[in-house]
This record gives C-alpha cells, sequence and structure tokens, in this order.
C-alpha cells in the first residue's frame, strides 16, 4: 500500500454536548469530554488503524495536552514527526454539540499556527502521496509551511490531495487564493458548503464540474446524503449513499474519517465508486463513537 504523508493539524478536542436547547447567558446541562482532535490528525490516525502506512507532520505545544496527542498518534501506528513548541501550546477546539446536532467550533490553532518549512522531514518527501489538511492553507502562520509541502511533494513526484477543511475560514481566506495555492492538485475533497465558498454553486454536482477546472477529481461530501466523486474526464458524476446509522453520537471527525476512507483504495487505483463506499463506511463509524479519534 501507498504510503501516506499527513501535514495538518494537532488538535484537542473539549466536545460539549447539550442536553437541551441552549440557554443563552445562563446555565445548559451538558455532556462534556477531551479528545484528540485536528482534521490532519484525526485522517492520520484513521488511516494507521485501517492499515495505511502514514506519516503526520505537524506541531504541538511543550506542554501534557501535546504529549498525550503525540503518544496517542504513536498507539494508532502513525510515525508522528512533531515539534515542539517551546512558546505555543498545543492547539484546542471548543465542539459546541447543540440537543440536535449541529456543530459550532470554537478553535485556538496554538503551536500549529507556527508549523514552518523547516519542520518539514525531507526524507519523508521520497514518494507516495501527499494529504495536507486545508488548515494549513488557511492559517496565515502556517501558510508557508503547507506551500513548501506542495511544492516538495510535487518535485518528487508525490500524488497530492488536500481537503478544504472548513467553510467559514476558507471564505475568510478568499476562493481565488485557496484555488491558485492548490492548483494541479490532484484530488480535492470539500463538503457542499465549502464548495459553494469556492465555486458560488448550491448544487454539489454544478460545484464538482467547475472545480474540475482546478483539479483532475473532486470529491463532495453530502452528510447524511452520502457521496460523489467527479473527473475531468467523465460527463456525469459517480454518487453514493451514506450507511445508515442507528445513531449519532458525535459528528465531530466524520469527514476526516471519510478521507482516511476513501484514500487507501483510490491509491490502489480502484473504482470511485469502492473508494466513496470505504469512505462512507467509515464516517458512519466515526459518528457512533465519542470523539474524532478512532478507538481501538
Amino acid at each position: 500500500m501507498t504510503r501516506v504523508v499527513v501535514v495538518g493539524d494537532l488538535m484537542t478536542d473539549a466536545v460539549a454536548r447539550a442536553r437541551y436547547a441552549l440557554a443563552r447567558a445562563s446555565d445548559t446541562p451538558a455532556i462534556v469530554t477531551m479528545h484528540g482532535g485536528g482534521s490532519g490528525a484525526n485522517i492520520a490516525s484513521w488511516l494507521a488503524v485501517e492499515g495505511a502506512e502514514v506519516a503526520f507532520i505537524g506541531r504541538r505545544g511543550a506542554d501534557i495536552t501535546g504529549r498525550n496527542r503525540d503518544m496517542e498518534l504513536m498507539g494508532y501506528g502513525v510515525d508522528a514527526r512533531l515539534v515542539m513548541d517551546p512558546e505555543r501550546p498545543t492547539g484546542t477546539c471548543v465542539v459546541l454539540v447543540t440537543h440536535k446536532g449541529e456543530r459550532t467550533m470554537l478553535s485556538d490553532p496554538g503551536a500549529n499556527a507556527a508549523l514552518s518549512p523547516e519542520d518539514l522531514p525531507r526524507d519523508l518527501f521520497g514518494g507516495g502521496h501527499l494529504h495536507l489538511s486545508g488548515y494549513t492553507l488557511i492559517n496565515e502562520g502556517s501558510r508557508d509551511a503547507g506551500l513548501a509541502a506542495l511544492d516538495m511533494a510535487r518535485r518528487s513526484g508525490m500524488s497530492i490531495s488536500v481537503d478544504c477543511s472548513s467553510s467559514a475560514p476558507l471564505e475568510r481566506t478568499g476562493a481565488e487564493p485557496f484555488l491558485e495555492w492548490t492548483n494541479g492538485v490532484k484530488l480535492l475533497f470539500a463538503n457542499v458548503d465549502q464548495a459553494k465558498v469556492l465555486t458560488g454553486r448550491d448544487d454539489p454536482e454544478a460545484a464538482a464540474k467547475v472545480l474540475t477546472a482546478w483539479f483532475p477529481q473532486v470529491v463532495i461530501k453530502m452528510n447524511d446524503e452520502g457521496a460523489l466523486w467527479f473527473g475531468n474526464s467523465r460527463s456525469e458524476p459517480i454518487r453514493v449513499n451514506a450507511d445508515p446509522v442507528d445513531r449519532i453520537v458525535d459528528g465531530t471527525g466524520a469527514g476526516d474519517a471519510f478521507c482516511a476512507g476513501f484514500l487507501p483504495p483510490w491509491l490502489e487505483g480502484k473504482p470511485p465508486a469502492e473508494a466513496l463506499t470505504d469512505g462512507c463506511r467509515l464516517a458512519a463509524k466515526a459518528i457512533v463513537h465519542l470523539g474524532a479519534r478512532p478507538r481501538l
């Protein structure tokens, strides 16, 4: 199986699941849990648990949460290449989950914002596949590292995928710069909202067709409607429905799990429908777990 190098964000997620409608300016009973998070780290973890050879490049603080995240990644089987930041703490994301399951995230990137080109181990850019978390490009502090990773991967002949990560910061950054930075990447992952930010199109099929002007292959994640793949050599997209689940415990990280399910069969050259099916399978598995990372 092709080795995957993931460059991206490492976070600790503080997930607060409200039991009732939020009582503004007052108290709402909730279940609060702490988990490993970060889109890049989540994808690396799921890939490793699924049997892929994966390395993760990121930055953590010199704190106990950073050490815990480092050990957690290694426990999953990830080759964790984490640079310790002496000043910034490990990134943290507060995830507010309403009683109806809607998520709002408050992110402090911490050490992630200081990821630099010098943090990229050269020995990992010698073949295989690079997956870049869009947060690395969206965050101005880590952008040079993201651009350097793309350049090193292109020069070494690696295949490349990028995940758009989050619609609001993507919109603040702007569609034009993001598309310019990632132009020529072989595979783009986006959800419906992110695809709309990049193209202005509400319909995911229409958005995917527009995006193939920049990317040979595009995958749009559509939550409970499944996902679609569109390639610039086809006239129509391929759709796969989402796997049914009995209950949704927490959707945090389900999109990351989808990417991790999609990449291995895609890298092996299997049909897009098979890769989409595996992505939906892993996303369904993720939402019935508590926390964004897999359970061993």
